[in-house]
């Protein structure tokens, strides 16, 4: 890409790039909770409204009665499950109903997994099994199954584990197999059309082997999955989504990884479900990773160990959690065993909070997945212990000293509010004007204005290091045509222009045409030096279009 100088001429091309500021709960991201110490439905009515105050969506859920009994999560024997059971556990889950946990998700297991492929009863019971979980999934007002294809003591899903493997060739055992995933989603979406399937994962597990599905599966352990999954998408209407879980990201280190598993998912995995399912499959499947919080804590010579580099392991799992929901469509789950996020039903090993064996994982957790909505909390509560970095950020007066720090030349001082400097752009023919409004403000008097900008911004330079993290916020307020917009660049310390993709825009809330407010959270990237805020307006057309700005502030919060 061009550049024009050392300036701020660059930021109209960049584009909508962010680094950790990334605002995943506009696109709906949710994070799930899944582990060892997992309630129940009866337990979720007991601890609903400590689940609630976590930075969590959703929760799987154990498909277990009272007192943790029966189990009827192992979803492929031939052991029937009574009505009783079924009534029990569907009465508590609707009597829970948290209002924050919107997505959770009732346990289901291809366990034992013995039940051979060609066994016409042992299947009708599995079958049962899914459309009951199912009604209770519907009854009880969650959002659908967690499904683990992982068959711990047999090999549900591997030729060479069924009992007739020597009877029928591969190819025979998975027109079964798909035939048995038509039921099963048959049976699904009777009960519930639009239930989300969250599988700890799909296709994922076969990225090496989805150039030659025939020579690979037949010797892999989930070699007939496919095919299973191909029977679902035979019989699944368009409302009802999948998700793949992608349990193999829990030693993911890199956005790279993250984002090359997305891409083999959406593409190459389709290849292995038939063609006339690959529309379907391209529509209805989500992309999801599972992040393994323990890998943070472990020590160095585990194989379940991530290498946090030149940060903390707070940091790296911070960074690794950002790289999972930028590249996710909606869910991420986080997997844990040695600790819990609420108070445990039993006295098992792990008893303790993941807030004491990881200090600080609350914290980014929220930072991550509601950026904006926890910078509002960081804000208020830094305010009232100091001042903020930002100068004049009140406008409460017309000059200021300006702050410390390296100018470019086309920033100009004349005419911008005291603190402040103002740039706009030559190519896009901006003749604007910034200004200072002694009259109109948010709290209080005092604001600065922009008119006739059509493309442009006020600027202020904040000294910063590498590594720590701020929150930011600022008032706006719209009077005929102009966007505004906040936008956090990075320079060196000598004023250079530096990690432009990890530019970050605070967002808005509040109602169009009133004050609102834009807010954010950032971390200063390896190398930065300088925190250049721009209060920018783009599409301004005369003097009568003005924007306001007003309670400008910035905080460090670590």
């Amino acid at each position: 890409m061009a550049r024009v100088r050392t300036s701020i001429a660059g930021w109209c091309l960049i584009g909508m790039a962010v680094g950790l500021c990334r605002d995943v709960s506009a696109t709906e991201k949710k994070l799930i909770a899944v582990g060892w110490a997992m309630p129940n439905a009866e337990q979720l009515r007991e601890v609903a409204a400590a689940m609630e105050g976590r930075p969590f969506r959703g929760s799987s859920l154990r498909f277990t009665g009272r007192n943790g009994t029966p189990f009827l999560d192992f979803a492929h024997s031939r052991e029937k499950w009574k009505p009783e059971d079924i009534d029990q556990i569907t009465e508590d889950l609707a009597a829970a109903r948290p209002k924050r946990l919107t997505d959770c998700f009732l346990d289901v297991k291809a366990t034992p997994g013995d039940v051979d492929w060609f066994d016409d009863e042992g299947w009708a019971i599995i079958v049962d099994h899914w459309r009951a979980a199912a009604r209770v999934a519907r009854e009880g007002g969650i959002a659908g199954l967690l499904f683990d294809p992982e068959s711990y003591d047999n090999a549900q899903f591997g030729y060479q584990a069924q009992a007739e493997a020597e009877q029928h060739s591969f190819d025979e055992y998975r027109r079964m197999a798909r035939q048995r995933g038509r039921e099963v989603m048959s049976a699904v979406a009777e009960e519930y059309p639009d239930i989300t399937i969250f599988s700890l994962f799909m296709l994922s597990i076969f990225q090496r082997q989805a150039g030659h599905p025939s020579l690979a599966l037949a010797v892999h352990r989930y070699g007939l999955y496919p095919a299973f999954i191909d029977g679902w998408l035979d019989a699944a209407p368009a409302s009802v989504t999948l998700v793949d879980g992608c349990e193999s990201a829990y030693r993911f280190n890199s956005d790279v990884e993250y984002l090359a598993a997305a891409n083999a998912i959406r593409n190459t995995c389709q290849h292995l479900v038939s063609p006339e399912n690959r529309y379907k499959y391209r529509a209805q499947v989500q992309v999801s990773f599972g992040v393994y919080a323990d890998a943070y804590v472990n020590p160095p010579d585990s194989p379940w160990y991530i290498d946090p580099g030149d940060q903390t392991p707070l940091q790296r799992f911070e960074t690794n959690l950002a790289s999972a929901l930028n590249a996710a469509d909606e869910y991420v789950w986080l997997y844990g065993e040695q600790a819990s996020w609420w108070a445990r039903p039993d006295a098992e090993a792990g008893a303790q909070g993941w807030s004491e064996l990881l200090p600080g994982i609350e914290d980014v957790l929220w930072s991550v997945t509601e950026p904006a909505e926890h910078a509002a909390r960081l804000l208020a509560e830094a305010a009232e212990e100091t001042t903020g970095l930002v100068t004049n950020g009140d406008f409460s007066a017309e000059t200021a000293d300006a702050p410390e720090g390296v100018q470019a030349d086309d920033w100009v001082q004349e005419g911008a509010p005291g603190g402040w400097s103002f740039w706009q752009s030559a190519a896009a023919e901006s003749e604007g004007n910034p200004g200072w409004d002694p009259e109109v403000g948010h709290d209080a008097p005092g604001s600065a204005t922009m008119r006739t900008v059509r493309k442009g911004c006020l600027i202020q330079s904040i000294a910063v290091a590498s590594g720590e993290r701020y929150a930011a916020a600022a008032w706006h307020r719209v009077e005929g045509a102009g966007v505004p917009s906040v936008r956090i660049r990075w320079q060196k310390a000598d004023g250079s222009w530096h990690a432009e993709h990890e530019d970050c825009f605070l967002t808005a809330h509040g109602a169009a045409g009133q004050w609102q407010r834009m807010v954010g959270l950032v971390r200063v990237p390896e190398g930065a030096g300088r925190l250049v805020l721009l209060l920018s307006v783009d599409g301004q057309r005369s003097d009568q279009d003005v924007v306001w700005w007003d309670d400008v502030v910035v905080f460090r919060i670590d």
